[in-house]
């Protein structure tokens, strides 16, 4: 695709913060076209109801880039009237439908990548729908093999070994080849996407003080060393395992390019205690770029006007960065081959 890069952004639930923040996206310039998918009445409403001068317009693609002020939609029907802070289950395959819609342009290359405002996971599943969050139902809708939550705030990136799972079950989701294939995609989207030549990993243990050799767990040993092990042998930096209470701290990871945690509530509290607001959320292993806020629905405050709209922008901002990365490395390669077979 030639032009201004064009980013497609899912508005979310819709009784949440989403559609609010999505209209503040018409008072930046962004540098690229902006793209909403969601219910185009309830975007101006919301508009409307934070005191917002936003005029919408239907997405033509083969249409200009609009002025500033603009933001162009496409339109989602919705099943159910919303009620501001009260998510409706009959609302679900709306919100999955404006996902599709991202999901089947970034592949067909009609975007560049695209940006989701948050979602309520139980609502979906409260509708029938099996649903444990957007980076699953990216991995599956877009056939990749194996994806990586990666979270990037606060001069902090911090990635994921598992996602959404119930604690107990994270030991047992932990594996030599779970491990070894999150340490592959990492490595690999950090010098493709980030441009990071040698990235630096450093890997948390699962258990306190990182097993304290095999008394507190023994993974550490069994599982987590081993991956390390076959990941060096590929030429991964990657480093540990090590005490996670102590990994964060500037003298260990402040020259790291990722931390590599086990579980989500041991790497992100610390990642969202230094930038939370501003922190971006992005999905490594995919065929399309996909970044998202760091927060969720925020019901209490949907509808006031008072939702801070940072994180939408921060991944808005790596969306744009990373979009703009891909396009020139693949200009880069074109000019490349065309150099290869030149005649002279």
């Amino acid at each position: 695709m030639s032009g201004a890069l064009r980013l497609a952004i899912t508005t979310g639930e819709p009784a949440g913060v989403g559609p609010e923040l999505c209209t503040a996206l018409s008072a930046r310039d962004a540098g690229a076209r902006l793209i909403l998918i969601g219910n185009r009445t309830l975007l101006e409403q919301r508009a409307r109801a934070c005191g917002r001068d936003v005029h919408l317009l239907a997405y033509q693609p083969a249409a200009p880039a609009p002025p500033p002020g603009h933001l162009e939609v496409i339109d989602v029907e919705l099943a159910a009237p919303v009620i501001t802070g009260q998510p409706d289950p009959r609302n679900a395959a709306a919100v999955l439908r404006s996902l599709d819609l991202a999901i089947e342009g970034c592949l067909a290359g009609d975007f560049d990548g695209m940006v989701t405002a948050p979602l309520h996971k139980g609502v979906i599943c409260d509708s029938g729908v099996a649903f444990s969050g957007h980076t699953e139902y990216l991995e599956a809708r877009t056939g990749a093999d194996g994806v990586v939550m990666l979270l990037e705030g606060g001069g902090l990136r911090v990635a994921l070994a598992t996602t959404h799972l119930p604690l107990r079950a994270v030991a047992d989701a932990i594996t030599r080849e779970s491990l070894l294939r999150t340490l592959r995609i990492l490595h690999r989207d950090l010098v493709t996407r980030f441009g990071i030549a040698v990235p630096r990993i450093l890997v948390a243990g699962l258990n306190p003080h990182a097993g304290e050799g095999g008394h507190l767990g023994s993974e550490e040993i069994e599982v987590i060393a081993p991956a390390l092990a076959q990941a060096h042998s590929e030429g991964i930096a990657a480093e540990g395992p090590f005490p996670a209470d102590t990994l964060f701290v500037e003298e260990m990871c402040g020259t790291a390019d990722a931390v590599l945690a086990m579980y989500h509530d041991q790497g992100l509290p610390v990642l969202k205690r230094a930038s939370f607001g501003r922190g971006v959320n992005i999905t490594l292993g995919l065929p399309i770029i996909r970044t998202s806020v760091d927060h969720g629905t925020a019901l209490a405050i949907a509808g006031t006007g008072t939702a801070d709209a940072g994180s939408l922008v921060s991944a808005v901002e790596a969306a744009h960065r990373l979009a703009f990365a891909a396009r020139k490395g693949a200009t880069d390669r074109l000019s490349s081959a065309a150099l290869a077979t030149r005649v002279v």
